[in-house]
């Protein structure tokens, strides 16, 4: 990318952006929630026209990109991977269109004309065997079972697979056709804890080139060797991986505020003279004076201006806190079962929570989380068993996939739907969530991910709640959004309960382990370590 701008009506998202992407690199793009790292996917990967600037990529280069959120179709996943490679299936059109050419009674019947076909039909064979058609179906079942499918799952439509599912379905597609280039927008999204392991071993026996966008603190870690940090429409590049990203950053914000202090100091000494020999070309007309000051201006001027480094950047104003107390006893199950269309996904589940708990709740893909969490959100009735909650217990439930929200409405009267306010108070509150007043009037459906959660997180903070059960809460949040709720969740006096893939998030907050696995739910006392820790012994 050279001196690339992007815009979307007067929003503008990329300034003047140069980016060189290295052979065999591989590259974390990171930022605030719209600040436009997708946008540059899609310009790399050629799906998105700049507003200016030039794109220029080497000639013959193949480029994959895994979208953000993959949507299904009537498919199934084999077949999905398969028609990845255009090439090929070109090619087997072709090859069938030459078989019911030779069955023609005008080619049996003319030797020189079936020679002709007969020899078409070898040079197009070539080109199939030359592109991989013939193992092509074996490459996609062994590289989606290699991704952590079922047998089972492979004759799926790919709209009957899990979220999760979908993106290594979607992974698997981009692979398979070989790519020199590979363009992951948040690849983790949906992922549980093995998958993602999986994920990490994946990109590192890549060959080639990967460019990922991504807000998982652990993959940024160990798959990359350089960040590419957006923000403002504007990139910076840092050698290193996350965390060495991190502490070079605050390095040099330290010697960003010396270098802007010192100049400071000096354009203060500057102005005084300035003034000081106005004052006296007032008193006494004398032209020397006069050109003294004109030329301590120019000195200011003409130089390069340090500015002023921005330590923290303003974010999400997010406090939990609870509107009444509660008891010591928050939710009970008792030999919970859940079950749909007669196949089990839960099975005698028993666990009791307390007040003050922080549960993490971790397992497989489709092993029945999601499920977990409504029903004690109390959004889903058990097939059998029974749920008791306290009296006084008020529980927020934040869902996956925003199921709750309405997207015709607009961001304002969402919240006002939820409590009632005046429409300032909406706006004023909203603003503090980071949306700017364009997005505030945008209908909900229309919002990106990052936004949408944000809704999620404010009208959570409305409701009061004593007890929380957040599913996939990280989901599409930048790194500091990710901070802000860390912070908040873990002064939360109130109980909480977190279905979550984000590794960091369970280290740092949780004192309990729920596993679901196998219909089952297995209680770790301790943290996510404990609990990996415990994994690996058994």
């Amino acid at each position: 990318l050279v001196g690339v701008d992007k815009s979307y009506g007067t929003w503008p998202v990329l300034q003047g952006v140069t980016l060189v992407v290295p052979d065999e690199a591989r590259l974390g793009i990171i930022g605030p929630n719209g600040a436009g790292k997708s946008t540059i996917l899609r310009i790399l990967a050629g799906t998105e026209d700049v507003s200016g600037g030039d794109v220029v990529r080497r000639r013959g280069v193949t480029v994959s990109y895994l979208e953000q959120n993959p949507e299904g179709d009537d498919r199934s996943a084999e077949a999905w991977v398969v028609a990845a490679r255009p090439d090929v299936s070109a090619l087997d059109d072709e090859l069938r269109g030459i078989e019911r050419e030779l069955a023609r009674p005008d080619v049996t019947g003319d030797l020189a004309k079936m020679d002709r076909v007969l020899t078409r039909q070898q040079a197009v064979l070539d080109r199939w065997v030359d592109a991989g058609g013939a193992g092509l179906a074996g490459e996609a079942r062994a590289m989606l079972l290699r991704l952590g499918f079922e047998e089972h799952d492979l004759a799926l439509p790919t709209t009957a697979l899990s979220g999760g599912q979908r993106k290594l379905a979607a992974l698997a597609a981009c692979l398979i056709r070989d790519p020199d280039l590979l363009l992951l927008d948040e690849p983790e999204t949906h992922l549980d804890a093995d998958r993602r392991e999986l994920l990490e071993e994946v990109v590192a026996e890549f060959v080639g080139t990967v460019v990922t966008v991504s807000h998982d603190r652990y993959l940024l870690d160990d798959t990359v060797n350089r960040i590419v940090e957006l923000d403002r429409g504007r990139v910076a590049e840092w050698p290193g991986n996350y965390s060495a990203y991190a502490v070079a950053k605050e390095l040099a914000l330290q010697r960003q505020q010396q270098l802007w202090v010192t100049q400071q100091k000096e354009i203060a000494r500057l102005e005084a003279a300035i003034k000081r020999f106005e004052l006296w070309a007032s008193i006494v007309v004398n032209e020397r004076h006069i050109k003294a000051a004109h030329e301590k201006q120019r000195q200011i001027d003409r130089m390069d201006k340090v500015d002023r480094p921005v330590f923290e950047r303003r974010k999400m104003a997010l406090e939990l806190r609870p509107a009444e107390r509660g008891g010591q006893r928050i939710v009970r199950l008792r030999d919970v079962s859940m079950t749909f269309d007669e196949d089990p996904v839960l099975l005698d589940v028993s666990f009791d929570v307390y007040r003050r708990e922080r549960l993490g709740v971790v397992g497989p893909n489709g092993a029945g989380k999601s499920v977990l969490g409504r029903i004690v959100a109390g959004a889903l009735e058990p097939t059998q068993g029974d749920r008791w909650i306290g009296p006084s217990v008020r529980i927020g439930y934040l869902e996956q996939g925003f199921q709750d929200q309405d997207p015709a409405l607009t961001a304002v009267e969402t919240v006002r739907k939820a409590k009632a306010m005046y429409e300032g108070e909406a706006v004023a509150l909203l603003a503090k969530f980071l949306f700017r007043y364009d997005q505030m009037r945008t209908p909900v459906g229309s919002l990106s991910g990052g936004e949408r959660t944000r809704l999620e997180l404010c009208l959570l903070m409305l409701s009061g709640a004593n007890c929380l059960v957040l599913d996939e809460p990280t989901n599409h949040l930048d790194i500091e959004s990710m901070e802000v709720l860390e912070g908040a969740v873990e002064s939360f006096d109130g109980t909480a309960i977190l279905i979550s893939h984000d590794r960091y998030l369970l280290d740092r907050l949780c004192d309990r382990i729920l596993e679901v696995r196998d219909g089952r739910v297995t209680t770790f006392e301790g943290g996510y370590d404990d609990w990996v820790t415990a994994r690996a012994a058994v």
